[in-house]
């Protein structure tokens, strides 16, 4: 075979997905009865989500309705960053959750050097946040890909932009 075939590792996260499961979320805190008449709130700005809630159950009362409904639209909790849960006003609390966007270089190096321990002959390359794997046969590249898949990195993967 002549040339390298290549494929890109990402971690990507569907942003109107996203969104669509927020409102989801909304519209199901507004009808529920365990929620009525208490603090719950979510705003979302592409970055990050801003949950507040009359206390700490119904915060995770939130969060657990919100993962639900992002794994039914086919978008994994593992793009979710939780930060500190922070004390606010009249008792309620506060919880920032960021979005997790691309693969952060150390998680990248981490992988990258988990392909060459691997022993497969392909070569692993860092770009910006997405890496690029490439080969001469399309068995080492399905092999990598399963090997990734293999391994838990605590962010979400996907293998796109396969060339040959």
């Amino acid at each position: 075979m002549a040339g390298n075939i290549s494929f890109d590792i990402v971690s990507e996260i569907n942003m109107q997905e996203m969104d669509n499961a927020i409102n989801q979320t909304r519209k199901e805190i507004s009808q529920r009865y365990d929620f009525k008449g208490s603090m719950a709130e979510i705003d979302f700005n592409n970055e990050e989500l801003r949950i507040h809630a009359q206390d700490e159950f119904k915060l995770e009362g939130i969060m657990e309705i919100l993962k639900g409904k992002m794994v039914k639209r086919g978008i994994s909790p593992k793009f979710l960053d939780y930060q500190k849960l922070e004390p606010a006003s009249n008792g309620t609390v506060r919880q920032v959750v960021k979005i997790k966007k691309g693969i952060q270089k150390d998680k990248a190096k981490e992988i990258v050097q988990d392909i060459k321990n691997s022993k497969i002959k392909v070569q692993g390359q860092i770009m910006d946040d997405v890496i690029r794997v490439s080969g001469k046969d399309k068995d080492d590249l399905q092999a990598v890909i399963q090997f990734v898949k293999g391994k838990d990195y605590e962010i979400e993967l996907q293998f796109t932009n396969y060339r040959s």
